[in-house]
């Protein structure tokens, strides 16, 4: 554990207390921390060591720690590593005093600590001025897009630590009555001691192949990335639960949705009994044996800066993350998308560099929400459920009062 030093000097920006850790403000350790040192000999070599030039050059020692990732918040751990290599290099006659406790900011008092990652010395300057252009932004911004903007970072951060399984499905039911599944699509990427893995496949229900869609496309034919599987509907019950089950017993469960409302509640009805709980909120560490929702509803909405409570459709956010998609509607392929969608936000920049990155100066008005052109912008939603509603009360009746699936 990194503990302070204490200064021979007075200066305020020398530790005065020992065994604290958490995270100090870049710019407290680039303009502050060489100030302070009290033999001035010592100057020279820490001013140089976190340069811009020097932060993201190649050899840098940081760039072999933590993974490699650069932070706007520097680590305790990362000032006691570069005390330690400073001295250790000979730089420095005596380890230089870290920075006073007084500076620090411990994990309690952040929602979310994201990584981030500089190359360019230029870029990183920029980083510094851009973060307090877009807190000015955010001034007055409502609570809903505070939200999903600290779940966006969060799942950039777990996603970046390669924990559990991130399974990505989806449902298709029978538009004229959606208690009558017909399709389960899934992909899924799995972390095993940071290798990858990755699957993914399409179900159909034997029984109801030749129910036709009315407001949807009928598109159960075309699975864009392999075999259909066709099932009977104890089969497909079956299914789903146990990669459910196995994938949950593996590690913690990521469940990725694009709007989870529908699909959660065919996942936790007496159709599939595949889960009791799940957890909405994602956790620092997360638990094995636990099931977490990730939608990537709420992930664009935090990227493209929305507050408002209108869903975006599959098919609206792949065309601007420039995610190409055919046969949607496909239960196989919307899950696909929806897994690719996901891994395109998680695995980018912060929140807001990435929003510049894709859409340049594209907000309006010092407010944080991108301005589309209308050729850019695609009214069609991606289920039923986005177009009608899942019924509130809906109750899962059984499929002869509607139908048989012997008559289909």
């Amino acid at each position: 554990m990194p503990s302070d030093t204490k200064s021979n000097g007075p200066n305020p920006m020398l530790a005065s207390g020992s065994g604290t850790t958490g995270y100090y403000r870049f710019t407290d350790i680039f303009f502050e921390w060489h100030q302070a040192l009290p033999n001035q000999e010592d100057i020279g070599p820490l001013k140089a060591l976190i340069a811009y030039s020097a932060l993201v050059h190649s050899d840098h020692p940081l760039r072999t720690f933590e993974n490699g990732e650069m932070r706007l918040l520097f680590s305790s751990a990362q000032i006691e590593y570069m005390r330690y290599w400073l001295h250790a290099t000979r730089l420095t006659d005596e380890p230089i005093p870290i920075p006073s406790s007084e500076y620090l900011i411990r994990p309690g008092d952040l929602r979310n600590v994201s990584p981030d990652v500089y190359n360019d010395a230029n870029i990183l300057k920029r980083a510094i001025k851009n973060i307090e252009k877009n807190n000015k932004r955010l001034k007055g911004a409502s609570t809903i897009l505070g939200a999903r903007r600290m779940v966006f970072e969060r799942v950039r951060t777990l996603w970046a630590a390669k924990l559990g399984t991130w399974l990505a499905i989806d449902f298709e039911a029978w538009d004229r009555d959606h208690t009558l599944l017909t399709e389960f699509g899934w992909r899924l990427v799995q972390w095993q001691e940071e290798q990858q893995k990755m699957d993914h496949g399409h179900l159909i229900v034997r029984e109801r192949r030749m129910y036709t869609q009315t407001y949807v496309p009928n598109n159960k034919d075309h699975y864009n990335f392999g075999e259909s599987t066709q099932v009977n509907k104890h089969e497909f019950k079956d299914r789903v639960c146990a990669l459910i089950e196995t994938y949950r017993k593996a590690g913690p469960l990521f469940l990725v949705f694009h709007d989870s409302s529908g699909d959660l509640k065919y996942l936790k009805s007496d159709l599939l009994n595949a889960i009791e709980r799940v957890e909405h909120v994602l956790p620092d560490n997360p638990a094995t044996g636990e099931i977490y929702v990730v939608d990537t509803i709420d992930l664009f909405a935090a990227l493209e800066g929305d507050s408002s409570s209108n869903p975006r459709s599959l098919d609206r956010v792949c065309r601007h993350l420039q995610i190409q998609t055919q046969f949607l509607h496909n239960a196989g392929n919307d899950a696909y998308y929806t897994l690719e969608a996901m891994i395109s936000m998680a695995s980018g920049d912060p929140v807001d560099e990435q929003r510049e990155k894709r859409w340049p100066n594209r907000t309006v008005n010092g407010q944080p929400k991108v301005e589309f052109a209308e050729w850019e912008e695609d009214s069609d939603l991606s289920d039923m459920e986005g177009i009608f509603g899942f019924p509130r009360d809906a109750k899962f009746v059984d499929e002869k009062t509607v139908m048989s699936d012997d008559e289909c």
